[in-house]
């Protein structure tokens, strides 16, 4: 499994955030007082003189392109990837169950969500697990306050590491979102996170694809996770 991450990691040193043209729109789009702060460097979205803070931040994700998502992470600017075909069937596998399971529940997919100590990130989950309408009438950032779960898909990008594998589980924790979910595309694992506390969660258990993976409360879901295999890559 080691030796197919690191491949991964070998395909990806070199990707780029985003295309240059997405860059050249987001540039264009963006706030006078932030526009000249951007920056395009080894294919990566660079901030100039100093970081953005968050009241910034959201003004620049406000305006960006629907190619480039873009998440508030450890006080950065991170570009996340935009999901290929694998990823988003991913997703609806996900959703399905979670759907057939808790009819009581939505998975609201691409939500912003304030992470972080403080409140401080801004994430983007691929799907967060709430009563249904829980988000009715937010923004584009929700307080995370009644969320049941977070849960992330790998892309094969070279921030995934440091994004979903480290610094998610941080972010979400901190909030003390209940539980988090990553599929890890890159060694074809479920790692579920639970009992978030002091910013830390305190129980974390790793499945292989085909598992069958019992989501702890208070999500109380049963995922079968053999189809995965059809999306191994």
């Amino acid at each position: 499994m080691e030796g197919r991450r690191r491949s991964h990691d070998r395909d990806t040193t070199d990707r780029p955030q985003m295309d240059v043209e997405d860059f050249d729109e987001l540039v264009s789009r963006a706030p006078r007082e932030i526009r000249s702060r951007l920056e395009f460097l080894g294919g990566r979205l660079c901030i100039r003189h100093g970081p953005l803070d968050v009241d910034e931040f959201e003004e620049l994700a406000a305006v960006a392109p629907e190619t480039v998502r873009l998440e508030y992470i450890n006080g950065k600017v991170e570009v996340k990837a935009v999901p290929d075909g694998n990823h988003r069937s991913i997703f609806m596998r996900l959703l399905r169950q979670c759907m057939q399971h808790r009819p009581d529940l939505d998975l609201v997919p691409e939500s912003g969500v304030k992470a972080e100590a403080y409140r401080k990130g801004r994430a983007r989950t691929e799907g967060t697990l709430v009563p249904v309408d829980h988000f009715r009438g937010d923004g584009e950032w929700s307080d995370p306050d009644g969320a049941l779960m977070a849960a992330e898909i790998t892309s094969h990008d070279r921030d995934t590491d440091q994004r979903d594998r480290i610094d998610k589980p941080v972010g979400y924790a901190a909030v003390d979102i209940p539980v988090y979910l990553l599929i890890d595309r890159d060694n074809n694992t479920l790692t579920v996170h639970s009992e978030p506390k002091d910013g830390r969660y305190q129980q974390i258990s790793r499945h292989p694809w085909g598992a069958t993976v019992e989501l702890p409360a208070p999500v109380n879901i049963t995922l079968d996770t053999e189809k995965l295999k059809d999306y191994a890559d």
